[in-house]
């Protein structure tokens, strides 16, 4: 597949900056959109969402899988990457659609090894937390937003404190790297059916990150 917005010969520059939060602002257009949806869609045929608990036994909101060498799980264990969906197989390859995005806007950085996916339906929401499960905080977090509008809420590398809000829509992609890694984000809530790239509704969030 080719991303021609990608392909330009030109260094990207964020549409906004929210909590040290870069945020390019339609970034992909409505053709590479459903091209990733597709692709997501054989992602969730071999390794389908699953609803973890919190280490608290606490039931998330939202449905999750992953693609590439690692997935994201929780238990009452605790936060952890796992090699294998829980069914026990072994996580599927992230797409190049996906990749593709990631060798654009973080091209100093090796290639991720997780691509996590949230699926948040109607009332699912996002609590504030740092995604800190990774060896290296040196490499940044490249976030997708497909489908519904949610609301992003941003603070500092400490609990408590001033926060800053957007609402992120369908096609826009958020990189969270430098000073602003560790920084505590969450979302809020999402504006159910405000978007028709998802035939039922709701928002998936697709994030690459390099584990070790």
């Amino acid at each position: 597949m080719d991303f021609l917005r990608l392909n330009e010969n030109i260094s990207p520059r964020p549409t906004i900056n929210v909590g040290g939060i870069a945020v390019f602002k339609g970034f992909l257009p409505i053709t590479d959109q459903t091209k990733i949806v597709e692709d997501l869609r054989h992602v969730v045929e071999k390794a389908p969402t699953f609803s973890p608990k919190t280490k608290f036994g606490k039931k998330m909101s939202v449905k999750l899988t992953a693609a590439g060498e690692f997935g994201w799980f929780s238990d009452h264990r605790g936060y952890r990457y796992e090699k294998r969906h829980p069914s026990g197989v072994s996580w599927p390859e992230i797409p190049s659609s996906i990749l593709s995005i990631w060798r654009f806007l973080a091209s100093q950085a090796p290639s991720p090894q997780c691509c996590l996916v949230n699926y948040y339906e109607k009332d699912a929401r996002m609590g504030m937390h740092q995604d800190r499960d990774e060896a290296n905080f040196e490499w940044p977090v490249v976030s997708i937003s497909l489908g519904d509008d949610a609301l992003l809420r941003v603070g500092g590398p400490t609990k408590g404190g001033k926060t800053s809000s957007v609402w992120l829509q369908s096609g826009d992609v958020a990189v969270m790297g430098g000073d602003a890694r560790l920084n505590f984000h969450g979302i809020d809530r999402i504006k159910f059916k405000s978007s028709n790239l998802l035939k039922k509704g709701g928002r998936l969030n697709v994030t690459l990150r390099v584990v070790t």
